[in-house]
């Protein structure tokens, strides 16, 4: 597995994976599919966005975004955003994605990767977070609807570039 860049020709399975995260009602805010056009334009918008991919298959099962978490005086703080799809999982995909976006916002001067919201009962992330060095700030009690509209915790997290 090779994290890289997206392409042009990613787009598809870019959006696949994205939406099918956000259909889960589990882990993602957003609630609006991405289509070809929106999801060209969002993953164009990103300050980098890049997909893990099967060097035998040449399949991908994930993906980043990295951005700005704030403008200005806080520009220096960045936010990313990982999604693997149903198939990529079990494979330490996340883990390579995580990685490879932590050596993306040194590289694009950032100096601080916070996460918003992490729903507390996405305990594989948060455990991978925790492995990586990540510390928790905190919680926000009832701060993510679920698809079956109830609500979880979130907590947020951050790593010192």
């Amino acid at each position: 597995m090779i994290v890289r860049a997206y392409e042009k020709e990613d787009l598809g399975a870019m959006i696949q994976i994205w939406n099918e995260v956000v259909e889960e009602g589990v882990a993602f805010p957003q609630e609006d599919l991405l289509n070809n056009i929106t999801g060209t334009e969002f993953f164009a918008s990103q300050t980098y966005s890049a997909v893990a991919e099967d060097e035998d298959s040449h399949t991908i099962h994930g993906l980043y975004i990295l951005h700005p978490n704030n403008v200005g005086r806080c520009g220096h703080i960045c936010n990313a955003s990982y999604a693997v799809g149903s198939e990529g999982r079990g494979r330490h995909t996340g883990e390579k994605l995580v990685l490879d976006c932590l050596e993306q916002a040194r590289k694009h001067g950032f100096k601080i990767l916070q996460f918003n919201a992490v729903v507390e009962s996405n305990i594989h992330a948060r455990h991978l977070y925790e492995r990586l060095g990540f510390i928790q700030l905190g919680t926000i009690p009832n701060g993510f609807r679920i698809k079956e509209e109830q609500y979880k915790n979130i907590c947020p997290y951050y790593y010192e570039l």
